[in-house]
C-alpha cells in the first residue's frame, strides 16, 4: 500500500516538473517494493536493499525529488560563490572523480541516476558524482585552481562538526558511547536522510546521509559488524591528489566491506586523495576498543585504546598534519574549532566515568564559550550557532547563517541492536527562523529561497529495518 501511495506522489510530481514518469516494468515495480521510506520528526528514513543497480533505482525513485532540491540548492549557491556555471564543475567532475569510483558504487550511481529519469525528473551519472563529491570538489579542489583563474571566491574553508567516543573507564559501564553533531551552513542540501542500506554482499549499514548520496558526508554510521563511525573535518586543509580515489567511494566501500577497524582504516587509506580530510573516530563493539584515524594526503595520525576517548572539533591533534597539511593555529582560543577542543577536553575531564546516551546528548547541545568562559551559543560552542555570533570577540564571518544541523548519539547497546538517537535541527533544539534572519541580516539576502525554517524537533529513536 505505501509504496502504491509514494507511485501516486511521485506521478503528480513528476507531472508537476513537466515531466511524466515512465511506466514501471515489473521488475522495478519488484525493487520498489523492497524498499521504503517515511518522515520523523524531522527526519526521511529511506531503506533500501539488493544489487547496487537495483538499491540505487530504490533511492532515485523514491528520493527524486528530495535530490532534484539537493542539486538547486548546491548548483545556486556554487554559481554565487565562483560565478562559475553548475556545468562546469559537473564537467570537472567527470574528469576528476567519475573515472576513478568502484565499479559497485558506480552502478549504484547509476541506479539514482536511472530511478530519478524514470520518474521524471533528469540528471545524469556526472551530476549525481558531483554532488556526493561536492565537498571534495568545492572545498578541496577548488582551492587548488581559482588562483590561477584569478577568482575571487568567497567557499570558505569547512569547519565542521563535534565528536567524541569513549569507552572503559571514562563511560557508566566501560562500554562504547559516541556523540557527534553536523555544523555546517544552513543553505546547503539537508542531511536530514536516514538511509538503511541492506546490500547483497557486505554489512547492513544504518547512517545519516543527504539525499541522492551512496554515502554518509555527515559523517555518522553503525553496521552489523559492530562498528560505529564518525568524523570532524580537519580544519584548513591545503592538499588535494586528483589521482587519488574519491573520499566518497572509500568511506562507502569501506563501512559496507569492513569487518575490524584496521580493515575500515586500511580501505579508507588507499588510494587517499586528501579530499574532505577527517579526524575519523570509529569503534568496534565486539572488542570494545575505540580508534582516532586523522588521515591527511602526505601524512596520518592513527591511535587505539580499550580505555580512553579521543574528540574532534576540526584541528588535527597529529603534528605532521597541523604543521605540514594545515594552515590551523592550534593556540587561538578565539577560532571555533580551538574553543571546541578546549570544552571538550573540559566535559571528558569532569565526566570521566559516567558518560552515558544522556550525558552525550548534554554534550553535543553544550553552549559554553571557552573564550569568553561563559554559556552563549555562537561559533565557539560545541552546538554552533554562527547566526547569532556577531564574531566581535572572534575570527569568522559575522551573523553567517550555519552551525548545528543536529544530534546524534549511539552506545554498545544500540549499536548491536543497530539503532541510534538523532535530533533534527539543532542538537540544543533552539530553532532558526529563515523570515526573521534574512530581516535582520540583508546582507545574506542572495539566499532568500536557499534557506529553510528549522523548528525544535525532539531526539528520536531510528532502528535498521523499521517500516514507518
Amino acid at each position: 500500500m505505501k509504496v502504491f501511495l509514494f507511485l501516486l506522489v511521485f506521478l503528480f510530481a513528476g507531472m508537476a516538473n513537466g515531466q511524466a514518469p515512465s511506466v514501471l516494468s515489473a521488475e522495478k515495480k519488484a525493487w520498489l517494493s523492497k524498499a521504503n521510506r517515511h518522515e520523523k520528526n524531522g527526519w526521511t528514513y529511506l531503506h533500501i536493499e539488493g544489487g547496487p543497480r537495483e538499491r540505487g533505482f530504490q533511492h532515485g525513485y523514491l528520493m527524486a525529488n528530495e535530490i532534484q532540491e539537493a542539486i538547486r540548492l548546491l548548483s545556486t549557491t556554487w554559481h554565487y560563490q565562483t560565478a562559475m556555471d553548475w556545468t562546469w564543475i559537473v564537467s570537472k567532475a567527470a574528469q576528476i572523480l567519475t573515472p576513478r569510483i568502484d565499479a559497485e558504487n558506480r552502478d549504484e550511481i547509476d541506479g539514482i541516476v536511472e530511478g530519478m529519469n524514470i520518474n521524471g525528473i533528469h540528471t545524469s551519472r556526472d551530476e549525481i558524482v558531483a554532488l556526493n563529491g561536492y565537498v571534495e570538489l568545492f572545498s578541496y579542489w577548488w582551492p587548488s585552481v581559482k588562483d590561477s583563474l584569478r577568482s575571487n571566491s568567497v567557499i570558505f574553508p569547512r569547519e565542521s562538526c563535534s565528536s567524541f567516543i569513549a569507552t572503559g573507564s571514562m563511560t557508566s559501564d566501560g562500554k562504547i558511547v559516541l556523540g557527534h553533531n553536523t555544523m555546517d551552513a544552513y543553505y546547503h542540501p539537508a542531511c536530514n536522510l536516514i538511509l538503511d542500506i541492506l546490500p547483497e554482499k557486505g554489512h547492513h549499514i544504518l547512517m545519516q546521509s543527504i539525499s541522492g548520496f551512496i554515502h554518509s558526508e555527515t559523517d555518522f554510521f553503525i553496521t552489523d559488524a559492530g562498528l560505529v563511525g564518525s568524523e570532524t573535518t580537519i580544519g584548513e586543509f591545503v592538499h588535494f591528489d586528483p589521482k587519488g580515489d574519491p573520499e566518497f567511494s572509500r568511506m562507502r566501500h569501506a563501512t559496507q566491506y569492513a569487518s575490524t577497524i584496521d580493515e575500515w582504516c586500511a580501505m579508507m587509506r588507499n588510494k587517499n586523495n586528501g579530499g574532505y580530510a577527517n579526524a575519523w573516530l570509529i569503534g568496534d563493539i565486539n572488542t570494545n576498543e575505540i580508534a582516532r584515524l586523522e588521515l591527511g594526503l602526505k601524512y596520518e595520525g592513527f591511535e587505539r585504546t580499550k580505555d580512553g576517548y579521543f574528540i574532534g572539533s576540526n584541528v588535527a591533534e597529529n603534528l605532521k598534519i597541523l604543521r605540514f597539511e594545515t594552515k590551523k593555529d592550534e593556540m587561538n582560543i578565539k577560532s571555533s574549532s580551538i574553543a571546541r577542543r578546549v570544552r571538550w577536553k573540559q566535559l571528558m575531564k569532569a565526566n570521566a566515568g559516567k558518560i552515558n546516551l544522556e550525558l552525550a546528548e548534554a554534550f553535543e547541545a553544550d553552549h559554553y564559550d571557552t573564550y569568553l568562559n561563559k554559556i552563549n551559543p555562537g561559533s565557539r560552542s560545541l552546538c554552533g550557532h554562527w547566526e547569532t555570533d556577531e564574531q566581535f570577540y572572534g575570527t569568522d564571518l559575522p551573523f553567517s547563517p550555519e552551525g548545528t544541523l543536529d544530534g546524534k548519539v549511539v552506545d554498545a547497546g544500540m549499536a548491536k541492536e543497530m539503532t541510534f538517537v538523532a535530533r533534527w535541527g539543532s542538537a540544543c533544539g533552539l530553532p532558526f527562523s529563515e523570515k526573521i534572519f534574512l530581516e535582520n541580516h540583508s546582507q545574506f539576502d542572495w539566499l532568500n529561497g536557499l534557506l529553510k525554517d528549522r523548528p525544535t524537533q525532539p531526539w528520536t529513536t531510528f532502528k535498521a529495518g523499521e517500516s514507518e
